[in-house]
Order: structure tokens, then C-alpha cells, then sequence
């Protein structure tokens, strides 16, 4: 049974979303001057992730400290980018997302696609400009990684966001003991089938940081590889 602290602390959980923010950044919004928002919480668990103190930990900052930070970076920045952890897991997503465009910012997404419905409903408000999906593995190996049964979300937010002509990217993290060769050119193969057409970022796992799994050393074989096809261009970042 909660004790009332219990229930004051997961008042304050909600009420505070927000891990961190980045005030700063050049490189994640495309040729764009953005701040981040981190998101506390996620309901994926990718063994190579290495933001675990936001995967598992607790919010710091309200929306409306937030709000007040954007106001002063209006004129400064061109974009807010949500990002997480899992930023559409947030109830007031939505709200939020409005409160950030009529205040004039360009709004990017970075989603593991869990929440299509979500995603649906910002696209037909149009309060979003640039989506990231993360696309974490074929099936077969998708619930090994994620340590989720979410990809026939993702696939719904795929879909989405392809009958929406909404700017999207598509983007992968490896590390080479959980993905191979194989698998990268099955999920080519894959986003052609779906009708994706444009860039596909593969990022490598970054050695010496820590993850939610422990793991051994990722090497960059993929970069020796022809992967690019005539409709996706594969880009590496790390």
C-alpha cells in the first residue's frame, strides 16, 4: 500500500517530467539551432542504452520552468527538440508540444515509435516538424534488445509518418554482437518494402560509456560494407 510520501513523491514525478535540458545544440535539429528536453522514463530497455539515469530515474523540472526557460531563448533558438527516455509517454505531451509552437519554435521529435496514437494526433494538429524514428530491430530480434514487445507500434508509427509527408528520418543503433551485417540489410530491405525513401542513419554504439547491459566492445565493421541502396542513403554517426 503507498504511504501518503509515496503518493506526494509520484505527484511530484508527474507534475516534474523533465530530466535535464540541453540549452545547445547544432547537431540535432538539421541545420538548425535547437535546445533538448530530456524525458525521464521509457518503456524500453535497449541493452546498449546509455542514458540509463533518465531511463530509470525521475524527473526535475516542471513544464512551466521549462516554458519560462524557452521564453528567454526566444529570438535564439529555432527549435525545441523532445527527446528522452521516451518523450510521447508523457500525459501531457500533447499540451505541451502546442504550448512550445505557438510560442514560435520549430518542434522535433525523437520517439522509439511505442505511441503511434500519440504521434497520430500531433501530426493531424500539425504541431510537429521533424520526426526521428528509432528503428531498433527486425522482429526477431527486437524483444532481445528492447527487452519490449513494441514493434507493431513502431511499425503503426512508421506508417504514420510515411502517409503524413511529415520530414523524417530513420535512424538504428548498433552494437556488433546484437546487430550483424544480416540484420542491417534485412531492415533495408524492410523500410523499401514500407515505402521509406531518404536517409538512413546507423549510429554506432559509443565504447566506455555505460549502458543498462554491460557489454563487450562494439567494432565498426559496418562502415566496410556497401549499404546504400537507390532509394535510402546510409549516413554513420560515432
Amino acid at each position: 500500500m503507498n504511504t501518503n510520501n509515496e503518493l506526494i513523491l509520484q505527484k511530484e514525478n508527474v507534475a516534474k517530467p523533465i530530466y535535464s535540458i540541453t540549452p545547445f545544440t547544432l547537431l540535432d535539429y538539421p541545420h538548425k539551432s535547437a535546445c533538448i528536453l530530456w524525458f525521464a522514463g521509457c518503456n524500453m530497455r535497449c541493452l546498449y542504452c546509455y542514458n540509463p539515469e533518465i531511463v530509470f530515474g525521475k524527473g526535475s523540472i516542471s513544464f512551466e520552468k521549462t516554458l519560462a526557460f524557452l521564453n528567454s531563448r526566444k529570438q535564439l533558438l529555432d527549435a525545441v527538440v523532445f527527446s528522452g527516455g521516451e518523450c510521447l509517454l508523457h500525459k501531457k505531451s500533447i499540451v505541451f508540444i502546442e504550448k512550445v509552437k505557438k510560442m514560435g519554435f520549430l518542434v522535433k521529435i525523437d520517439t522509439n515509435g511505442s505511441q503511434p496514437q500519440v504521434l497520430e494526433e500531433l501530426i493531424e494538429k500539425e504541431l510537429i516538424d521533424y520526426v526521428a524514428l528509432d528503428f531498433k530491430a527486425m522482429p526477431d530480434n527486437f524483444e532481445k534488445i528492447t527487452q519490449s514487445n513494441l514493434f507493431v507500434p513502431f511499425e503503426k508509427s512508421l506508417h504514420l509518418l510515411l502517409e503524413s509527408r511529415l520530414p523524417f528520418e530513420v535512424r538504428t543503433t548498433v552494437h556488433s554482437d546484437l546487430l550483424k551485417k544480416e540484420d542491417i540489410h534485412q531492415m533495408i530491405l524492410y523500410l523499401e518494402k514500407a515505402g521509406y525513401n531518404g536517409n538512413y542513419y546507423i549510429q554506432h554504439f559509443v565504447n566506455g560509456t555505460t549502458t543498462i547491459e554491460k557489454l563487450g566492445y562494439s567494432f565498426k565493421e559496418l562502415e566496410k560494407e556497401k549499404l546504400s541502396t537507390e532509394k535510402i542513403k546510409v549516413h554513420f554517426r560515432g
